[in-house]
């Protein structure tokens, strides 16, 4: 994995306040040439290292935790990635094998729990957990990379993280052309989009805008923690009395170690995915920090692979 240098961490952290920030401004807030920023922002892009895609939200989500017959982890993980509801699959330590966010619809939860995901290559058995509410989802999460100034100059409302679950509208041809080809690159200009959906220039550019305002797309910047320094990911099942669940979940979302946090149905109330330097740095952030006072227990899993993040397939690894 390489490491960003001091000036890609800024542009990659740009790109995640706004995914569609043009070079011209990140340049401007940045403090640094537009042909620097452009250039190196498009190599990134380019390479791999970063990627501004899309999903489309669904009314109904839910992890699954999975356990696999010996030797089967990576394909099992394999096949679940490949699934266009799954979000993010990951393999990991301590009881489960594979975790994966799926998003659905209410009506087909019981095929995809009952007669899909059995079904999947190696799997020995699996426990779901219906997602009630997010604290943070990866487009929330913020390294400390720029100042809290650049911060507000760059922020978007149109790809703020949103807490709940959102409702899932009917859409058009071209509304859903629209989002289509922007889960798919999230940064093509509004012109490019006109033309693949055959509407003018300033049509794309409206629709966009209201499917990111009304929450029927979101757009985020995918990138490896590990490229930032945070070269240990873990996720942590949190237990919780019912009256702190919602006081840990607002802690964890306020800490840029947090990558995505969510209030559960099952034995856990809240799972968390966290992002940091290494062992030592996750041992204070599980027993120092001011959410632990309100959780009854933590069990960690580390993240071995990440097979898909935001929806995008990864690399796989040697």
């Amino acid at each position: 994995m390489v490491l960003f240098d001091a000036l890609e961490r800024q542009i990659v952290a740009a790109l995640q306040l706004d995914p569609r920030c043009p070079w011209r401004k990140m340049a401007a807030v940045l403090g640094e040439p537009e042909r620097t920023v452009a250039r190196r922002g498009s190599q990134l892009l380019e390479s791999g290292a970063v990627a501004v895609v899309g999903i489309r939200p669904r009314p109904a989500v839910v992890l699954v935790e999975m356990r696999c017959m010996p030797g089967t982890v990576r394909a099992a993980a394999q096949a679940l990635s490949q699934r266009a509801d799954t979000t993010f699959v990951y393999t990991t330590t301590g009881t489960g094998d594979c975790v994966a966010e799926i998003l659905t619809e209410p009506s087909r939860m019981a095929d995809v729990l009952s007669d899909e995901l059995p079904s999947t290559l190696g799997l020995r058995d699996s426990t779901s957990y219906p997602v009630l509410r997010y604290f943070r989802t990866i487009r929330g999460w913020r390294p400390e990379i720029l100042s809290a100034d650049r911060v507000e100059a760059l922020r978007s409302t149109l790809t703020a993280d949103a807490g709940s679950l959102v409702a899932q509208l009917e859409l058009n041809r071209q509304d859903t052309e629209l989002v289509d080809a922007l889960c798919a690159d999230g940064r093509m200009s509004f012109e490019a989009l006109g033309r693949r959906v055959g509407v003018s220039e300033a049509t794309a550019r409206r629709r966009s805008e209201w499917l990111l305002a009304n929450n029927q797309l979101h757009l985020r910047a995918i990138v490896e923690p590990a490229a930032f320094g945070l070269s240990v990911e873990a996720l942590l099942w949190i237990r919780a009395s019912p009256h702190h669940v919602e006081q840990v979940g607002k802690n964890l979302a306020e800490l840029p170690m947090v990558r995505y946090a969510a209030a559960i149905a099952g034995d856990y109330q809240i799972v968390a995915d966290v992002t940091v330097e290494d062992m030592s740095s996750l041992y204070r952030f599980i027993t120092g920090s001011d959410w632990a006072q309100y959780a009854s227990g933590v069990d960690v899993s580390l993240l071995l692979d990440a097979r898909k993040r935001g929806g995008r397939l990864m690399r796989t690894s040697s």
